[in-house]
Parts: structure tokens; C-alpha cells; sequence
């Protein structure tokens, strides 16, 4: 005779495995975020900001690039406008990833919807996505406490690195020296391996990398940015009919 179980206890044990199942599957990508984490922490503390408003940034912005364009146009006193412009253009790549990402979560209230927003960077988006293309036979085949399992280390790892950073930095001079910068390149190969289907799939992808590297060479500026992520996402809907 199979045994009974509570609905009420099986759900929480399910919600618990998903959760957990999301913050091992980070657990690469975090030991990733390590090394620029600390970089940009001691970037901003050479910058002349605290150990306490460092976590204040990363913790209520979560986006490395903006963080590291902002820290570079840091002066005393700041060009504010100047750089929310920056860190607005730099992160405009994520209303793109917020409309993918749209149509997994419109069945969640806003009290849970926003929140999987706010946590949405390049990796989780990435990994919830892929996790939602294996799941593709379940529904929902997005998981929303796999999501935030992986985002809670993704957010975690940010914030308390960032922090260290910006502590030790000032002790042991230039960290760039040390090559810890390559860290952030090779997450995102890491990243595109695993969403990777075949070469004429990846069409887009070569046409974003040629535009942004373009636009980086010709138009001083974050421009690349938003002009890779447009032509790639142009690319993308010419090519969504072709076999």
C-alpha cells in the first residue's frame, strides 16, 4: 500500500528540493563571480567609497557591467547624470531579457513577479532559461524556486565579494594585476557553452558580436551595448522562420 501524503507537506519539500537544486546548479557560476566581485570592490574603494556603501551599490543595482562603467566615471564630487545615463544604457540589455523572460512568469502575481525581476542578471536569466527549455514537457516548465535558488547564491556571492573587496583592496594595491578581470569574459563563454544548439542557431549571436564590436571601436561610450543586443535581437526575428 503506497503511503499517504499531505499535499500541504509534499509542496513545501518540493519547493525546498527546487530551491536547493538551483543553488547547486550556481555554485560554478559563483565561484566565477569571485574574482571580479572582489575587483570591482576594490576598484570602488580606491574610488574613495566606504565598505559600507560598496554592498549599497551591488546589493540595490545587481549588474556588474553598469557597476564597473560607473566606478570608471566615479570622480569627487560625482557626475550623477552622467552616470545614471551610463549605467541605464549599459543595463538596457535587460529589458530584452525581461520581455524572454515575460512570458515564463505571467502567470505570478506582481508580489512574486517583481521580485524575480529585481534578481534577473545575465547568469540567472541564462540558467532559468535553459532549465525551462529541459523542462520543456513539465508545467510550468519555468521554475520559479529553481530561479530564485541559484539567485540567491548569484546575489549573495555579489554582495558579500563586492564587499571584501573593497576592504582588502586598499592592502594589496593594483588587483587588476593580478588577472582576476578574466573572470567575467570566461563566466559569459561558460554561459553561451551551455545554451549553445548548433552554429546556425547561433546566427544572432555572431551578428551582435560583430555589431557591438563595431559600435566599440567607431562610438566612444557604452553604445556597443545596446547596439548589440538590437541587432542581435533584429537578427534573430528575420531569422525565426528559417529551418
Amino acid at each position: 500500500m503506497r503511503a499517504f501524503q499531505s499535499p500541504t507537506l509534499a509542496a513545501p519539500a518540493h519547493d525546498h528540493h527546487e530551491a536547493r537544486r538551483g543553488f547547486v546548479a550556481a555554485l560554478p557560476v559563483m565561484l566565477g563571480f569571485v574574482p571580479f566581485a572582489l575587483v570591482l570592490g576594490a576598484q570602488a574603494a580606491q574610488k574613495g567609497l566606504s565598505p559600507i556603501e560598496v554592498p549599497l551599490m551591488t546589493g540595490l543595482n545587481f549588474g556588474g557591467g553598469s557597476e564597473f562603467a560607473a566606478i570608471r566615471l566615479w570622480t569627487s564630487p560625482p557626475h550623477i547624470g552622467l552616470i545614471v545615463a551610463i549605467a541605464f544604457l549599459v543595463n538596457s540589455r535587460h529589458l530584452l531579457m525581461g520581455a524572454t523572460l515575460a512570458r515564463f512568469i505571467r502567470h505570478l502575481p506582481l508580489r512574486k513577479a517583481l521580485p524575480a525581476l529585481f534578481f534577473m542578471c545575465d547568469e540567472s536569466w541564462a540558467m532559468g532559461l535553459a532549465d525551462a527549455r529541459q523542462r520543456a514537457s513539465t508545467s510550468p516548465s519555468f521554475s520559479l524556486r529553481y530561479y530564485l535558488g541559484l539567485s540567491a547564491g548569484l546575489y549573495l556571492t555579489w554582495i558579500t565579494f563586492t564587499t571584501i573587496g573593497a576592504i582588502v583592496g586598499p592592502m594589496i594595491g593594483n588587483i587588476d594585476a593580478y588577472g582576476f578581470d578574466m573572470a567575467f569574459p570566461a563566466v559569459f563563454l561558460v554561459l553561451l557553452r551551455g545554451m549553445w544548439k548548433s552554429a546556425r542557431a547561433a546566427r544572432p549571436w555572431l551578428v551582435s558580436l560583430i555589431m557591438a564590436a563595431a559600435t566599440h571601436v567607431w562610438i566612444p561610450g557604452a553604445w556597443y551595448v545596446a547596439a548589440g543586443a538590437a541587432s542581435g535581437l533584429l537578427a534573430a526575428y528575420v531569422w525565426a522562420d528559417q529551418p
